[in-house]
């Protein structure tokens, strides 16, 4: 029996995303010890599930914090690990492996640079969509990747009952209207607009939601639609899950929520300006689709509506 490092610090849309490849490594490794090294908001989502031996917190302090970085790096060597799964793929997982595996090929350390493409460098391997680049580095790893490239984020749902049965909840109509102060390109500003256009001409039989997080509540209140919390405060990502996949539709900005939905099987519409596109990060699946707009603002609340009655049924 082996010990199995993965890591992948985030974001919630990154964990979503990296689902698939998360159950073909621990598939791939039954009779080994998996742990994962994560960061403080996807701690409890992680121990939830039954596969991890255990979930390591990196608090991603600075480099030159000497004394955490010591701390962290003897707690991971204590485990005697044989091999590491870096689905980060990030600058700091890099040094990270400077310090553990130093000399290491993809045998010990599997990442994206680790198993490059001998065809490609790594500007035009970033290129390709998430989840092909997540599969082309596993298979370079010897595993077979049977859900790499199909995610499935239902293992992190939980029973919700209780929200349901308090806010009367039957068949609704999810939004997200929010996303990061510093993203405010990925915003669409017509939300209110199409809350409008939804209840005239769909009535009574949808209601209209919306689950704001931790630092979205006050904003929530310039949305005209109920807003779901547990006692006051933001629901956790597994009460969100739950509450997504029992939606009838979703309608998000290019943030978490809506990659969640996507690898639930939800059905909706995720709405993209110019920052990205959808086929770079992976989100559109058979239930969960697009907008793709050079300009945001100029997307119509009746052109999301309109596509949203196309997909909804």
């Amino acid at each position: 029996m082996s010990n199995i490092l993965i890591i992948k610090h985030g974001s919630l849309g990154d964990i979503a995303q990296a689902s698939g490849a998360i159950q073909d490594i621990c598939e791939s490794h039954k009779n080994d010890n998996i742990y994962i090294l994560t960061t403080k908001p996807y701690i409890n989502l992680f121990k939830k599930n039954p596969v991890f031996k255990d979930v390591i917190l990196d608090k991603r302090l600075s480099r030159f914090n000497l004394i955490y970085l010591y701390f962290l790096m003897k707690k991971i060597k204590k485990l005697n690990i044989s091999k590491v799964y870096d689905l980060q793929n990030s600058s700091r997982t890099y040094f990270y492996k400077r310090i553990l595996f130093k000399n290491a090929g993809k045998e010990i350390w599997s990442s994206s640079l680790s198993t490059l493409p001998k065809n490609k460098n790594k500007d035009e391997f970033d290129k390709l969509s998430v989840l092909v680049r997540f599969d082309h580095q596993l298979r370079s790893s010897g595993i077979n990747t049977k859900h790499t490239l199909l995610p499935n984020f239902n293992w992190a749902c939980e029973d919700i009952s209780e929200i349901i049965n308090k806010y009367q909840l039957k068949k609704y109509i999810l939004l997200f209207p929010f996303c990061s102060p510093h993203l405010k390109v990925k915003k669409w500003p017509h939300y209110n607009e199409l809350i409008k256009i939804i209840n005239n001409n769909l009535g009574n039989q949808y209601e209209i939601i919306i689950a704001p997080g931790p630092n979205e509540i006050n904003d929530a209140k310039n949305i005209n639609a109920e807003c779901i919390l547990n006692n006051s405060n933001s629901l956790n990502i597994t009460q969100l899950a739950t509450l997504i996949k029992n939606s009838s539709f979703v309608i998000a900005n290019d943030t978490g929520p809506a990659h969640i939905a996507a690898h639930l099987g939800s059905k909706g519409l995720a709405l993209f300006g110019k920052h990205t596109t959808a086929e770079l990060v992976s989100i559109e699946r058979e239930n969960f689709k697009a907008i793709q707009v050079s300009d945001l603002k100029k997307l119509s609340a009746n052109k999301v509506f309109e596509r949203m009655l196309e997909n909804i049924n």
